[in-house]
């Protein structure tokens, strides 16, 4: 799953511990992930330095927990050293990130121990909640109350979580009423092709990952931070869709008044009386109750069509 999650240019990884041996493709992840330019050294004991002395940098300010993570571990590339260091990366620069602009609607019954909390503000900053915790805490908001959800292991094995996020994000691709009704396989698969093929999130599970006994956590959590982060994209391409569509109806306006312009003879002169006759027809009227005042305004309307009209 790590794999696949770091599948992205200019990072492209076929095989986890081994291309992580050398150190290069372990700064190419911490750049694309921090916005932070790293110097290349030419030896791979140079550049896993490089890497974790980042890193250790950044603990220091954001308290990044670096445990048992050594060099030399890194060059034999040691299974459950480099997952650790991944899942720390991922925690730091994707999930953390992200949990800490989420804010919450305090009438959650997910959150009744923080009802005094100003309904708009960031959760994660305000009350230090852990990542996991706060991407807990939107995972309830998506799906609701009718549907328990403890933690990020069994509760996720049926799938009709993933189906409720799906179903919160876009109501009409999703019928939940048909979930109860499925194998938990059927529902991940549905949830996992969907996610896919509409809300481009990639696929990093498959459904014998989640259904089973024991899913793992940090997996699912790594997922989960994908529609989260589809939710945050979701208002800035609906805003650019309005500006898209404000910007195409004012040239459309002024097509319009092009057109009206440019039209050869001797449809030009209609063109511009039909102008003129249109802000007069549309100018403000005196008052309705008043009947001569009217009468008057009909009468003057008609003799300024008569007088401009080119036929």
């Amino acid at each position: 799953m790590f794999t696949s999650w770091i599948k992205q240019p200019p990072s492209m990884i076929v095989d986890l511990f081994n291309d992580f041996r050398d150190g290069s493709k372990l700064l190419d992840l911490l750049e694309v992930m921090s916005g932070q330019r790293i110097v290349r050294m030419f030896q791979s004991r140079s550049n896993i330095e490089k890497a974790l002395s980042f890193l250790k940098k950044k603990s220091v300010n954001e308290k990044i927990k670096l445990v048992n993570i050594n060099i030399p571990d890194l060059i034999d590339g040691k299974p459950s050293i480099i997952l650790g260091l991944i899942w720390t990366i991922i925690l730091q620069y994707h999930i953390e990130e992200l949990a800490s602009c989420l804010s919450f609607d305090s009438r959650q019954s997910s959150m009744e121990s923080l009802a005094s909390l100003d309904t708009r503000s960031p959760l994660h900053s305000r009350f230090r909640v852990s990542a996991k915790k706060a991407l807990l805490l939107w995972v309830r908001e998506q799906a609701g109350c009718s549907i328990s959800i403890k933690d990020f292991k069994a509760s996720w094995r049926s799938g009709v979580v993933f189906l409720a996020i799906l179903n919160a994000l876009r109501p009409n691709l999703v019928d939940l009423s048909k979930a109860r009704t499925r194998s938990n396989k059927q529902n991940l698969e549905e949830a996992f092709h969907i996610a896919e093929t509409e809300l481009r999130i990639p696929r990093l599970l498959d459904p014998d990952d989640v259904d089973v006994r024991d899913p793992d956590e940090k997996s699912i959590m790594t997922y989960v931070a994908q529609f989260l982060q589809y939710s945050r994209d979701v208002p800035a391409q609906e805003e650019e869709m309005q500006t898209l569509i404000s910007s195409v109806f004012i040239q459309l306006r002024e097509y319009r008044v092009e057109l009206d312009t440019s039209l050869p003879p001797p449809l030009d002169t209609v063109a511009q009386w039909l102008l003129r006759t249109e802000g007069a027809l549309a100018e403000e009227q005196g008052d309705p109750q008043d009947h001569g005042c009217a009468a008057d305004d009909a009468r003057e309307k008609q003799e300024l069509l008569k007088v401009n009209n080119p036929l």
